[in-house]
């Protein structure tokens, strides 16, 4: 099931995608599913060229985010992949959506892309064990981790370099039902494919994931995770478009600017 967060102009609202490719159909929902379930509104559907997605999930908290999760990425940034998952948050802030512009940062000259899964928890989760894992997820999405790599060098730790705003484009939807274990990661900017991965090249995977970062800190309906990138992240300059494709939910495309 798709579940999108949408406006035609007025307040935002969610609703479920269905259909094939240029003809889909979103079906209003009565609000959040995340937390009232999926009540139907009432209201006549709504064809998703006449929407404007926007980003599926604003995080109650925080977007937990794993670095170097493979290997051939890690060694491209000159080193070896961590034996744990390497985390570091990015604030709810950070978050835009679909065709959103990505703000390049002032005092910034080196920003990347990074296209990753991104998983999007469904319940309040403390200390839960890896083969519980798929029980706190309400499902995936695309995300696009974009970096200022000179800020990430020069600071010693990334808290600027990956949180400042719009560096978190997430979307087109959630995809609630998907077998997560062997899909491909297709980023391109311009239309040049630039990454080209599958995630099952993931080192650690999102069970794992899920149980080590519960045990450091509570994750709560909402958050969202990313969980790495394949090789291939490189610069993107302003006025350049980037798109992060993954099989099986669709494609999340974002142009990024200079103000």
């Amino acid at each position: 099931m798709r579940i999108a967060r949408y406006t035609t102009g007025d307040d935002p609202a969610y609703g479920i995608v269905q259909g094939d490719p240029g003809s889909e159909v979103i079906t209003p929902l009565a609000g959040d599913p995340l937390y009232i379930g999926f009540k139907p509104s009432g209201e006549g559907p709504v064809m998703l060229a006449d929407a404007r997605l926007l980003a599926p999930v604003i995080p109650r908290s925080k977007v937990v985010a794993i670095g170097k999760n493979y290997a051939e990425h890690a060694r491209e940034m000159g080193g070896e992949a961590p034996k744990e998952p390497l985390m570091f948050f990015k604030p709810n802030t950070s978050v835009v959506g679909p065709f959103d512009p990505v703000v390049l940062p002032a005092g910034s000259d080196e920003i990347s892309y990074e296209g990753e899964l991104a998983v999007v928890i469904r319940t309040i989760t403390k200390g839960v064990k890896a083969e519980n894992a798929a029980e706190c997820i309400y499902g995936y999405t695309i995300a696009n981790d974009v970096t200022a790599r000179d800020w990430q060098r020069s600071d010693g730790q990334w808290a600027r370099a990956k949180g400042f705003d719009t560096s978190c484009p997430l979307g087109p939807w959630i995809e609630t039902e998907l077998d997560t274990a062997d899909l491909s990661i297709l980023t391109t900017v311009d239309g040049e494919v630039k990454q080209n991965g599958t995630t099952a090249d993931m080192i650690h995977g999102i069970a794992k994931i899920i149980e080590y970062a519960s045990a450091a800190f509570t994750l709560l309906p909402g958050d969202v995770i990313l969980t790495g990138t394949p090789a291939g992240v490189g610069r993107v300059d302003a006025g350049q478009q980037v798109t992060v494709e993954i099989e099986g939910i669709g494609s999340l495309t974002n142009t990024f600017v200079r103000r």
